[in-house]
């Protein structure tokens, strides 16, 4: 009974090492030692531009099924919230590419409401890459209320305060991405090296 349990663990193993020897991140890759410099902080600052990283597998990286990045790396996106962060949310679809805000009223005017809709029609900061609806609802005195869309400036300066706020963000993350990776032992090493000479 042991020796049964013993061969089925020893072929497992077996099974296990024999898919894992075929995987193409496991496979051995001959490497010319010219390309690489010796220091492991150098060849960690340099796999670390040239986008290099562990990886189990590459299926994400080469399926052309589509985009998805986070809500939060997307500038048009980040702006839009934060220009209507002083009106309640009724819906923030990100994969949709839709944010409808709730009825609002700033309290001036009892009988006006004030309602935002935001399409996002690409992800490039773009004059035509935001569809913004404006909507207005005015209530009389028996509740009786109307409900039309605003055609006014509104719109038009929300989108302008939208796309301002998107390009300052997209500079942030573009500089944010440039910098450079320094290990504090290569700056040192550097540093004394300049000024001995």
């Amino acid at each position: 009974m042991k020796n049964i349990t013993y061969i089925k663990s020893i072929s497992l193993c077996l099974i296990v090492l024999f898919f894992l020897n075929s995987c193409g991140p496991l496979k051995y890759k001959p490497v010319d030692a010219k390309e690489y410099p010796p220091n492991p902080d150098l060849r960690v600052a340099k796999n670390i531009e040239e986008g290099r990283g562990f990886r189990l597998t590459d299926t994400l990286r080469n399926n052309t099924g589509g985009n998805f990045e986070f809500a939060s790396s997307n500038p048009l996106w980040r702006a839009s919230l934060d220009t209507i962060d002083f009106m309640p949310l009724l819906a923030a679809n990100y994969s949709g590419g839709v944010i409808v805000t709730d009825w609002y009223n700033d309290g001036n005017s009892r009988n006006q409401s004030v309602k935002i809709s935001i399409r996002f029609l690409t992800n490039e900061i773009r004059v035509d890459s935001l569809d913004i609806r404006v909507f207005e609802k005015k209530c009389g005195v028996d509740f009786e209320c109307v409900i039309s869309e605003n055609k006014g400036t509104l719109a038009k300066e929300l989108q302008k305060s939208i796309l301002k706020k998107a390009a300052i963000y997209e500079k942030e993350f573009k500089d944010t991405r440039k910098r450079k990776y320094t290990p504090r032992n290569w700056d040192r090493s550097e540093k004394r090296k300049k000024k001995k000479n």
